[in-house]
């Protein structure tokens, strides 16, 4: 599990909760060539309207529902890398924050056995400031500026501080810094230009209508009524001299040609899933007539088309077992002793169908170890961890708790062993969980744990839901 990002103030990780969208049904979706796993986007429209089941006859492409932004692998489900965090739900004192990952592919399971489209989410604790704000109050009004204008009347305006006293954590003081009043400067304004009436339309730019770019006239005006003051200097007139319209009673102009339907012409273009095929058309929806051009863009193109056959999936090896117990063959108890053992563990290779490669690697772990499982040790209470997540994230009254353990030290054994003569040393590892004994802490001898609500907590809500 990733670390969660340092956003203002965390206090860290540990609960999770599952959020399940409905199954896909049998209804027709859009089918993608990839799936981009950095963003849980669908990429390269193959085309639409297909099953789910022929879409994923390759497990490399995608597919998404039509009228919904969830894009769905066709491959063997896993987990998606987790969102990044939410903005703390207050944004001054403590609060809270959520992020999600969601299970994505087809014919299996997530870890955990967590079905695919199933959402999960995480809760922690947040703080973006430790104060919230506070009010200021204002000073007295500073002097009048000058007047706005340098002819007839106008306005002048006063400022003041919002200092008595300074707001606290980004505050403020209710009210306007600044207020305005007329003002008279006594001297004579120039006079602004403004049009006088229109003159006659022109005549056309073309001689038919319908074409490719319309006909018309225009017309224009002078700046005259009145002219704008030289002394003093006054506004030329504002807007455009020159205005146009389209012209009307034109005979038609030349038809343009139409594309006329798609046909097939050419086999799949893959030998598994699906792919491509191609297709032409001709310039016959109308024929181009009175010397209208011809049609514009392609006669062919591809389409998608079914091989129905199924590609090969490769094989994916699950997660390891559990180590089984530390053991020496001919001895019936190592435990406690400085006597290495042998355990081993192993792992399924999964999903692999349609002669698909099967998983490289080792099915079987095998390391050395010491057994101390139920070794009673003297211990000492550690440091209080860092608190955990809220939990449950999208439940009633989430808690984080944070815990001290009573803990022992490993034993001083040797950290490596030679077995075989010639075949170098091996790492030795302890496996088991002993029995510490510490002094009572709060009426404990194994756990104290410290529990703390977080608080202001947002709602967990599907953000692919949200989008729609």
């Amino acid at each position: 599990m990733p670390a969660p990002a340092q956003a203002p103030r965390l206090l860290p990780p540990l609960l999770l909760l599952l959020l399940t969208l409905p199954a896909t049904g049998s209804d027709p979706v859009l089918c993608f060539t990839q799936y981009e796993e950095s963003t849980g986007k669908c990429k390269d429209l193959l085309g639409g309207g297909v099953s789910v089941e022929d879409c994923c006859l390759n497990p490399a492409y995608a597919f998404q529902e039509p009228g919904k932004k969830l894009c769905q692998a066709c491959r063997f489900p896993r987990w998606s890398p987790w969102s990044a965090w939410a903005p703390c739900s207050v944004t001054c004192t403590e609060g809270s924050q959520l992020r999600h990952r969601r299970c994505i592919g087809q014919g299996g399971q997530c870890s955990e056995k967590v079905e695919p489209r199933t959402l999960e989410w995480q809760l922690q604790a947040c703080e973006e400031r430790s104060c919230c704000p506070g009010m200021g109050g204002w000073s007295d009004w500073g002097p009048w500026a000058s007047c706005s204008v340098t002819c007839s009347k106008g306005t002048r305006t006063r400022r003041r501080a919002c200092d008595r006293p300074a707001p606290k954590c980004g505050g403020h003081c209710p009210g306007q810094a600044q207020e305005s009043e007329a003002c008279d400067t006594k001297q004579v304004c120039p006079t602004h230009g403004a049009w006088a009436a229109w003159g006659p339309w022109g005549s056309c730019s073309g001689s038919c209508h319908g074409g490719a770019s319309a006909t018309t006239q225009r017309r224009s005006r002078t700046c005259s009524a009145p002219e704008p003051s030289k002394q003093p200097p006054g506004k030329p007139c504002p807007g455009s001299a020159y205005e146009q319209r389209a012209c009307t009673g034109l005979p038609p102009c030349p038809v343009a040609g139409g594309w006329g339907p798609w046909s097939s012409v050419a086999p799949c273009s893959v030998t598994c899933g699906l792919g491509q095929a191609l297709e032409r058309r001709t310039c016959d929806h109308p024929v181009p007539q009175h010397g209208g051009p011809s049609c514009a863009g392609d006669a062919s193109r591809n389409h998608i088309c079914k091989s129905a056959v199924p590609c090969p999936v490769n094989g994916e090896w699950g997660p390891w077992g559990e180590w089984s117990t530390c053991a020496r063959r001919n001895m019936k108890s190592i435990s406690c002793e400085e006597i290495p053992g042998q355990q081993t563990r192993s792992r399924s290779c999964r999903g692999r169908k349609f002669d698909g490669q099967r998983c490289v690697g080792e099915q079987q772990d095998i390391r050395h170890c010491y057994n101390i499982q139920r070794c009673q040790w003297k211990g000492s209470w550690s440091e209080w961890s860092t608190w955990g997540l809220c939990t449950p994230p999208c439940g009633p009254n989430p808690m984080r708790t944070r815990q001290r353990l009573c803990t022992a030290p490993l034993p001083k054994f040797s950290r490596t062993v030679t077995m075989v003569e010639g075949q170098g040393e091996k790492n030795v590892t302890f496996w088991g969980k002993p029995w510490t004994q510490c002094e009572m802490l709060q009426g404990q001898k194994v756990v104290v744990e410290e529990k703390r609500p977080c608080l202001h907590v947002p709602a967990c809500k599907d953000p692919e839901e949200e989008k729609l």
